[in-house]
């Protein structure tokens, strides 16, 4: 079972913070509804989990029924937008089954508060819906969870013998035309009149996620070689979104919607957990044995290799970093080993060597994710005592961390994208939604509001976040299905109404 355990969080406040400012337009309910210069008669989405309204770590129903296309058809219908038609999971639970084995989980949900904090855990439920029970009859939302840029242009990514080799994706499985078939040539044949296109997020958002356990791909232009947590070259990403773009066209679709790529470091995920999670309190009595024994010794020596800034005594006053491994670093283990050998003798000495080798403190520029937050002061099995507590005295391994060095490979492939998104924008006559600039409003101090309900980018409280902290919630989904609307009335001069967030679902309680 997936637990999180999420401290001195107010979990009144994402409903009951006001602002004086406000992201919805009320006035527009007086305009009348037109079209403009596009057709909504027929409307499908392009995408990612984001697409398909995925939330709470899972795809379950009420997710869907709140996605952000599905949200932007229904103000479609007002301007003589047709239906809009989902492929709904069998349950609220969410989870997928293949062959009888779960192959992927129920969702998250609060399942109690411990001093006023939540437990987050997975629902224990057995999943009902069958990867193989095919999805049948027309459909418009062709939002894929963990399908990458050039997984929507690739055939044979709905081929069910591919799930558990990782060359198919079993939610595209359930409603793919054929074991060969595409999803950009499934949506072309749905012969749309409009279209909305959002994808990147996960060419980048593994890499970040697994805390930079995988490959910067930069250079290669094979996706077929890549890992699942690689990062995507930027010119694959752009290539594949063009080749998308130009079977619509090719299938007489030319007007639609495409949005850029918001900084993933700026989620819940990276920016819930501190990068000086460590007080003097938690800490208690063994502050000082730290120091003594562990930090003094090891500032000492790696000062002495011009490393000093690696490690620093702890406060007894102020919040302290954690320890990680840094596989950025020049590898001390030799180094220390020999100077620690006089005072703690060569088997521990080694030890020490081996652990602290590539050790030093976190900065602000790192970001602890949060699933490692339940793994901060445990035990690490097989470590010699005193020095087998994860982040305080045994460095966080690389996978609990997403480093500055690591950040910023984010950072650059990110930009990237979004250069290329723009520009694709531009060329093929879109309307173009910048979703990194509304994160970072979501990120900003005031955040946006609706009708005097405050919205952040914050874990739980913000109310914009799911418990994944990576996916929104209704009304987080409804935030971007408003960055979408204004998009396209900009270009195609219709007056779709925008929708007020707050009658959207946001964090599930008990």
């Amino acid at each position: 079972m997936k637990k999180i355990i999420i401290s001195t969080l107010a979990i009144s406040a994402f409903l009951f913070t006001t602002s004086c400012e406000t992201d919805f337009d009320q006035d527009v309910k007086d305009i009348p509804v037109t079209k403009g210069e596009a057709d909504f008669s027929n409307y499908v989405s392009l995408g990612n989990s984001l697409t398909s309204g995925y939330r709470d770590n899972a795809l379950y129903m009420d997710g869907q029924n709140e996605s952000y296309p599905n949200i932007i058809a229904g103000q479609m219908k007002l301007a003589g937008g047709g239906n809009f038609v989902q492929p709904l999971m069998a349950d609220n639970n969410g989870g997928l089954v293949l062959l009888g084995m779960v192959i992927q989980p129920t969702k998250l949900y609060i399942k109690s508060f411990t001093n006023g904090s939540p437990d987050i855990t997975t629902v224990s439920a057995t999943p009902t819906t069958d990867v193989m029970n095919k999805v049948t009859g027309p459909l418009n939302n062709f939002g894929v969870p963990g399908a990458k840029s050039y997984h929507l242009v690739a055939p044979n990514y709905g081929n069910p013998g591919g799930i558990l080799t990782g060359t198919a994706n079993p939610y595209y499985v359930r409603f793919a035309s054929s074991a060969t078939s595409s999803v950009i040539d499934d949506a072309v044949a749905k012969h749309p009149t409009f279209f909305s296109y959002w994808i990147g997020n996960n060419d980048v958002l593994g890499y970040a996620t697994s805390g930079g356990v995988g490959v910067n791909q930069t250079g290669n232009m094979n996706p077929a070689t890549y890992g699942s947590n690689d990062i995507s070259d930027p010119n694959v990403v752009a290539a594949s979104i063009k080749a998308g773009l130009d079977k619509l066209k090719a299938g007489g679709t030319t007007k639609g919607v495409i949005a850029n790529i918001p900084y993933v470091t700026s989620i819940p995920f990276f920016t819930t957990v501190p990068y000086n999670p460590l007080t003097p309190a938690a800490l208690g009595t063994n502050l000082t044995a730290l120091n003594t024994q562990l930090y003094g010794p090891l500032k000492q020596a790696l000062t002495a290799f011009g490393a000093g800034d690696r490690i620093n005594l702890l406060s007894s006053t102020s919040s302290n970093p954690v320890l990680i491994k840094d596989t950025s670093l020049p590898n001390l283990s030799a180094q220390l080993t020999a100077a620690l050998t006089p005072s703690l003798g060569l088997p521990t000495a080694t030890a020490f060597g081996q652990i602290f080798g590539q050790a030093r403190q976190t900065t602000m520029e790192d970001y602890i994710l949060l699933t490692s937050r339940a793994v901060i002061g445990t035990t690490v099995t097989g470590a010699p005592s005193p020095v087998n507590v994860y982040g305080i005295s045994y460095p966080l391994e690389n996978q609990h961390v997403l480093s500055k060095t690591e950040a910023a490979n984010v950072k650059t492939a990110i930009d990237a994208y979004n250069v290329s998104i723009k520009g694709l924008a531009d060329s093929y006559g879109l309307a173009f939604v910048d979703a990194n600039a509304k994160m970072t409003e979501l990120n900003g101090q005031s955040g946006i509001s609706f009708d005097g309900v405050k919205y952040t980018a914050k874990f739980v409280t913000g109310g914009t976040f799911s418990l994944d902290g990576v996916h929104l919630t209704g009304r987080g989904y409804a935030v971007v299905a408003n960055e979408f609307i204004k998009a396209i009335n900009r270009k195609y001069k219709s007056t779709l109404p925008q929708v007020n967030a707050n009658n959207y679902s946001g964090v599930k309680f008990p």
